[in-house]
């Protein structure tokens, strides 16, 4: 259980710039999390980037100040993750917190791995996915789990999302775990409703853990109770930079003149060295290593901003990281 003090304690809040990367426990809501991981580290403003389900675990970056710019980068990331599907066994709302429908042991006993292999093919690629009922997609204003709650069903288009690998990690009678990588939006709840359906006996989610978002991996993550046992100053450094939410997209530097122009909203036209083709997105340093500014496109040869830093949120990353350029911070007070 984690030891997170209440919020009822009233604290003296801060600007604090980053993004922590938890595992979230099971039980806890994202919501939750966040709130106690923003306690912890008495943070003015925090957003998380992507909602766990309380019976899912792992992967929850958190972003904090100038991170929450960035957010909307890792909501729509690729995410990884590992689900463990309870062969022969339905339930109502896909998972094993709902009432069970069906329960098909011998069906479930007989699923070969050739079976296995063949139904995880059928779903990887784009495929048309049908949202679930008990999901927190909303219908005229509430969200469908309500109408779920109350015995009403809601006819829900099907969306277009991308299963990029389904792996078999693990497989014991009717537990079967997948690693799966997929597009953002994906339900792995309706996945592991449609294997079982192609197998025959039917299958539930019995866990889920998410085990990356784009870049980030949980591996790099940290529990809340490992968190609530540090010092602040402990917690602080856990923190890693905005910039880390776009680390597999496209650098670009510019120099002192060009940064402090960059940061004001204006266009600029780009040498044919920096760039000689449109790029959808780029993230935008100053001359020092860690000077990042914030992130862009490329059209035509110009970088147009998208989202900046403000100076003193510049200034406050530069300090953090012991690389301030005193020279360049000047130019854009």
């Amino acid at each position: 259980m984690t030891t997170v003090p209440t919020q009822r304690v009233k604290q003296v809040r801060r600007a604090v710039h980053g993004v922590l990367l938890l595992d979230k426990p099971l039980g806890l809501s994202s919501n939750d999390a966040l709130q106690k991981a923003k306690w912890l580290l008495r943070a003015e403003k925090a957003g998380h980037t992507g909602t766990l389900d309380p019976l899912a675990t792992g992967l929850l970056p958190l972003c904090f100040g100038a991170g929450t710019k960035f957010s909307q980068v890792s909501l729509d990331a690729d995410k990884a993750y590992e689900a463990t599907l309870f062969l022969g066994l339905t339930t109502t709302t896909g998972d094993a917190e709902g009432e069970i429908l069906d329960r098909n042991e011998t069906a479930a006993l007989a699923v070969t791995r050739e079976q296995i292999e063949a139904a995880c093919s059928q779903f990887t690629g784009p495929i048309d996915q049908v949202p679930p009922m008990y999901s927190a997609l909303k219908h005229e204003g509430r969200p469908l789990y309500e109408y779920a709650r109350a015995g009403i069903h809601i006819e829900r288009p099907s969306r277009r999302v991308t299963i990029h690998s389904i792996d078999m990690v693990d497989w014991q009678a009717e537990q079967l775990t997948l690693a799966v990588r997929c597009s953002k939006g994906t339900y792995i709840r309706t996945l592991a409703e449609d294997i079982g359906r192609v197998l025959g006996c039917g299958a539930s989610l019995s866990a889920l853990r998410r085990t990356g978002s784009g870049p980030l991996n949980v591996a790099q993550a940290i529990s809340l109770d490992a968190l609530a046992a540090l010092t602040e100053i402990e917690r602080e450094a856990l923190l890693r930079p905005p910039d880390s939410l776009l680390a597999d997209w496209p650098e670009l530097r510019l120099d002192s003149a060009e940064a402090a122009r960059f940061l004001t909203g204006l266009r600029r036209r780009l040498n044919a060295d920096q760039s000689d083709e449109d790029k959808a997105h780029v993230r935008v340093y100053g001359p020092a290593p860690s000077e990042f500014l914030g992130s862009a496109h490329i059209t035509d040869g110009e970088l147009i901003a998208d989202r900046l830093l403000s100076t003193q949120e510049v200034e406050s990353l530069l300090s953090t990281s012991n690389s301030t350029d005193s020279r360049f911070l000047e130019s854009v007070v």
